[in-house]
């Protein structure tokens, strides 16, 4: 995989250096074509999954654009956290674009659920996540997280967090031809009893960190960050997907601000930037990786 800058207002783009033809895909809600363990993108017959990890690592360190090319139909699960996004990140640098951000201002609860979890948005002066999940399984039970979100939260609470899966899960997903590389040394793996990694866990609350490092990546996939309080219980990438969409059909739920010249609502327009205590304002993109 190779990271390259792009313009402002491009947005965040996948091209599968292996395919011929028309193979971009944009990181896009609406490109969205499986949810199942993973996200997995898709346009035109063209498809890159699990790109949750590299999205989160995106949002988290305020990178607005940027062309990410890859010569497979899976992004690399590293260590099976962002960490390593995040340390290439900073090893590269940002590049300040001059554009400003707009940013979709939550105004009314907006949620979805299917019976089992549930994710919702409510209104807030930033952007806030609360996550609580619940496992049948002796190693995790309950755990809940609150996270007030800026680059600094993000690098020092999240990104660290690896992905954790049972035996069962990896079985599937090897079957579909994805996760081929899965190993003790980039997932947190139990069996029916206990964890099978001998390092054992980075944090005692990992497990509901990562689904806050997941549900990051697939709410990013909106093209634009979100001030509101993010809540979710037993939720995961389905209904984080669902719950964008149901943003986007729900009109009246939000307002745009920013975009330094960009048309606001005069609902928006009467709110000024700073109140918001959100991420640089600015678009931001990578150099090269």
């Amino acid at each position: 995989m190779v990271i390259r800058p792009a313009a402002a207002d491009e947005g965040i783009v996948f091209i599968r250096g292996d395919l011929g033809g028309n193979n971009r895909v944009k990181a896009d809600v609406r490109n969205v074509r499986d949810t199942t363990l993973a996200t997995t993108l898709g346009l035109n017959g063209v498809t890159v999954s699990t790109v949750e990890h590299l999205m989160s690592a995106f949002r988290g360190m305020g990178v607005d654009n940027a062309v990410v090319e890859v010569d497979a139909p899976e992004i690399p699960i590293m260590d099976g956290s962002a960490r390593p996004f995040v340390n290439l990140f900073r090893e590269a640098g940002t590049h300040v674009q001059g554009k400003g951000r707009k940013l979709l201002v939550i105004e009314k609860e907006i949620s979805v659920s299917d019976g089992e979890g549930m994710a919702m948005f409510l209104p807030s002066p930033d952007f806030r996540i609360t996550y609580k999940i619940e496992f049948g399984h002796p190693f995790i039970g309950v755990q809940q997280y609150h996270l007030k979100f800026s680059d600094v939260s993000y690098e020092e609470e999240i990104c660290s967090a690896r992905t954790f899966g049972f035996l069962k899960d990896v079985e599937y997903l090897q079957a579909k031809g994805l996760a081929l590389g899965g190993s003790l040394k980039n997932a947190v793996v139990l069996d029916d009893h206990r964890i099978i990694n001998k390092e054992g866990l980075r944090c005692p609350d990992e497990f509901v960190k990562h689904k806050i490092l997941d549900a990051i990546g697939d709410l990013s996939l909106l093209g634009i960050p979100i001030i509101g309080h993010f809540v979710a219980c037993k939720s995961g990438h389905r209904l984080n997907n669902l719950l964008l969409k149901e943003l986007m059909v729900r009109r009246e739920c939000w307002t745009i601000a920013g975009g330094f010249g960009g048309e606001l609502s005069d609902e928006a327009a009467s709110r000024p930037i700073s109140s918001f205590q959100a991420p640089a304002s600015i678009q931001a993109s990578i150099p090269v990786i």
